[in-house]
């Protein structure tokens, strides 16, 4: 007698439409990390970009204020006059605008004080056809017991500024301008220092956006005040 033939059993495995199901499910999976990584990413650039863009921004207001906070009064032995919009030195460019202030940081090796002159205008950038707007530009003078021998350091503050506009407060209105020469309407004295002083600094929009940004603005009151003119006519 034959012995039994064993029965062949097919191992168990995936049917084709099994396997097309799953290739379906895992390429869905797929996109969605995909999609949520590219998200993640584009959201790191963009913040990245935010603050890189607000840093400079920061520092510029701080420094405005600073400076501003810290105006002297004209009259004395090493303070001038606060001019808008009039170049006052060699290398400044016409439309700066020039201020006195005791910001300057003392130095055991260096021969000067606190009060320096401080310049602020704007520069076309090195890179001008790639760049949208102009640099804001901060220069500053210290020796100033030699007026005609003026030395300016120029300090970058920021890029991409449309236009720098500066407003002085005299007690009634704004004024789009001030001379701290010119005497003044009512009292006839000169010397004299606005109230307040309002810097509104425009933005420009880069290349390939809309529309410009929101414009940055600072308003500054003043405490410092000049009264030369009235000592010297009380003393006569």
């Amino acid at each position: 007698m034959m012995p039994p033939r064993a029965s062949f059993r097919r191992p168990p495995a995936f049917t084709l439409l099994e396997l097309l199901i799953a290739v379906a499910i895992f390429a869905i999976v797929l996109t969605a990390i995909n999609g949520v990584l590219y998200g993640a990413m584009r959201l790191r650039s963009k913040t990245a970009r935010t603050i890189e863009e607000a840093l400079p921004i920061q520092q510029t207001v701080a420094i405005l204020k600073r400076d501003l906070q810290g105006i002297v009064a004209p009259g004395g032995i090493l303070t001038g006059p606060l001019q808008s919009g009039t170049a006052t030195g060699g290398m400044l460019p016409q439309g700066a605008t020039t201020l006195y202030t005791c910001t300057g940081a003392l130095d055991a090796t260096l021969p000067w004080g606190d009060v320096q002159k401080i310049a602020y205008y704007l520069k076309n950038p090195n890179d001008s056809l790639h760049a949208a707007g102009q640099d804001l530009v901060r220069a500053v003078s210290r020796n100033l017991l030699a007026p005609t021998q003026e030395e300016w350091v120029e300090q970058w503050l920021m890029s991409g500024v449309e236009r720098l506009q500066l407003a002085f407060y005299d007690g009634n209105s704004w004024r789009d301008s001030w001379d701290s020469t010119t005497p003044n309407l009512t009292t006839g004295q000169t010397n004299n220092l606005p109230t307040a002083i309002k810097v509104q600094i425009d933005l420009a929009a880069n290349y390939g956006e809309p529309r410009a940004k929101a414009p940055v603005q600072l308003v500054v009151p003043l405490v410092a005040q000049a009264r030369t003119n009235r000592t010297q006519t009380l003393a006569q």
